[in-house]
């Protein structure tokens, strides 16, 4: 048997976990934030780091200790990812972290879970290979957006982020040895470039994935797991 009831109870917790972060937790944040004074951008982008910390990052980090296979937790994260889309195409957004400029938040949960299989896939079974890649994306992204957002209160780019967020994906990357700290040093200065209409939730987890990949085919002594 492919899924166990195991994988299936806890699928159901932790989509239900993603569905509370997302549609009472950061709403909730969103209507504190605007009551302090905060503008509707910052609250919106604080939000979205959230997210991405509590619902990506948490969720990825416990996927290696529940699953056996990448099968449900891509089936969720496509679910999501459709789930998120839906409102672009009503017009009837999730104000509190969704913006009409853009729909990274979509990218995000498709490249959660393609990342995560295709690090299963290549890894013949090690959920590290994919869920470092998406770490970086959740937590390093994050880090380094929430610097900027307190810097500029504003949605830019800037070195200082992307330092801390090396100081997070760097030390993240040695569970898989001077490969993965090579692939946390390259998602950390990737982040700090656009490639439109391609944003960084496409762009940090996939080039951190290549370089692993690479390693994982002609470099394994570069690997610790």
């Amino acid at each position: 048997m492919l899924i166990s009831m195991a994988e299936i109870l806890a699928s159901v917790i932790l989509f239900l976990w993603v569905v509370f972060v997302v549609n009472f937790l950061t709403k909730n944040l969103y209507e504190f934030m605007r009551v302090s004074g905060m503008r509707h951008n910052v609250a919106v982008y604080y939000n979205r780091k959230i997210i991405h910390v509590l619902a990506g990052g948490l969720v990825v980090l416990l996927v290696p200790f529940i699953f056996d296979t990448p099968i449900i937790p891509l089936i969720i994260a496509s679910l999501l990812g459709a789930l998120t889309y839906i409102p672009h195409k009503t017009g009837k957004l999730m104000y509190w972290f969704q913006t009409e400029e853009n729909m990274y938040e979509v990218s995000f949960c498709i490249m959660w879970g393609v990342i995560l299989t295709l690090g299963w896939l290549i890894s013949g079974g090690n959920f590290w290979f994919g869920v470092l890649p998406v770490l970086f994306m959740s937590f390093g992204d994050a880090v380094t957006g929430i610097v900027r957002n307190m810097l500029y209160k504003r949605r830019t780019k800037s070195w200082w982020g992307n330092l801390v967020m090396a100081l997070f994906t760097i030390p993240a990357g040695s569970v898989l040895g001077l490969a993965g700290i090579a692939a946390g040093a390259v998602a950390s200065l990737i982040e700090h470039f656009e490639f439109n209409p391609i944003d960084d939730n496409v762009t940090i987890p996939l080039s951190s994935f290549l370089i692993l990949a690479l390693a994982r085919l002609y470099a394994p002594w570069m690997l610790t797991l």
